[in-house]
């Protein structure tokens, strides 16, 4: 069983065993009804039960692990990858719906004369709000990659390149809205 656990088959493993007798033990529970206490035993209908195991479900936290563990850069510069590659293609699609539905306000002439008359500050926070995201899920990507390749597995490493992908993307982003 510890074999399985380590390579994270328990939970299928476990619905193999229980598929056969998932359905008869069903009948059973639903036969002999639910006891609420067992000083008193009072039998419940079984759609009363359903409600006590949807009640019981829907107070159980749905992610303990963001209570217990302390944040870490592995898994907060995953996240953070699916956030930006999310927001940057919802950008990208949201742009090209809006040109096609409307392509002369939204032509590379309008736009061009839309954000010269704009001032110098909203400028640079909108440079900014792009490039940041651009950067990080670029850095991050290629970080990606190379583990993909096998490269840079141990934890050391791990860090050493989430703090590397950090320092790159704020680079960048300088770079970027310097242009």
């Amino acid at each position: 069983m510890l074999s399985s656990r380590a390579v994270g088959l328990g939970p299928a493993l476990r619905k193999a065993a229980l598929a056969r007798s998932q359905a008869g033990a069903r009948a059973v529970v639903l036969a002999r009804g639910v006891a609420t206490d067992s000083s008193k035993p009072q039998v419940l209908p079984p759609a009363a039960g359903v409600e006590i195991l949807n009640r019981q479900r829907l107070r159980r936290p749905s992610s303990p692990h963001f209570t217990i563990y302390q944040p870490q850069i592995t898994w907060l510069g995953s996240i953070a990858n699916r956030v930006t590659g999310g927001a940057l293609a919802g950008l990208l699609y949201a742009y090209s719906i809006a040109y096609l539905v409307s392509p002369d306000i939204f032509a590379s002439a309008n736009v061009v004369e839309t954000l010269a008359s704009l001032p110098e500050s909203l400028k640079y926070a909108g440079k900014a709000l792009l490039a940041a995201p651009f950067a990080f899920h670029s850095w991050n990507g290629l970080r990606h990659l190379s583990w993909d390749m096998g490269k840079f597995l141990s934890l050391k490493d791990a860090h050493r390149t989430g703090y590397a992908v950090l320092g790159a993307t704020a680079i960048s982003t300088v770079a970027l809205v310097m242009m």
